[in-house]
């Protein structure tokens, strides 16, 4: 049974600087993603940055990776409270 995530924070600008940092299109990304296993489209990618949709945990896996970079980098600054 696959169990449903309450999304309490949002990493979407995370992904997008990450992305953006690397100079890489959503379009291009998501081939990258695709050739990697991940069954993900630009659409759905744009909802992760966005914040409307929760990101797979494979997704996250592969996005270090390609990134290579840490966890952390994900994660920045979701531990301060508003």
């Amino acid at each position: 049974m696959e169990q449903k995530l309450r999304r309490d924070r949002n990493i979407g600008n995370n992904l997008k600087a990450l992305r953006e940092n690397y100079d890489i299109s959503q379009e291009k990304l998501c081939a990258l993603l695709q050739n990697r296993g991940c069954d993900i489209g630009r659409s759905t990618y744009a909802k992760y940055e966005n914040g409307e949709l929760n990101i797979k945990i494979s997704v996250l896996i592969e996005l270090r990776k390609i990134y290579g970079c840490s966890y952390d980098d994900f994660f920045e600054g979701l531990d301060i409270q508003k």
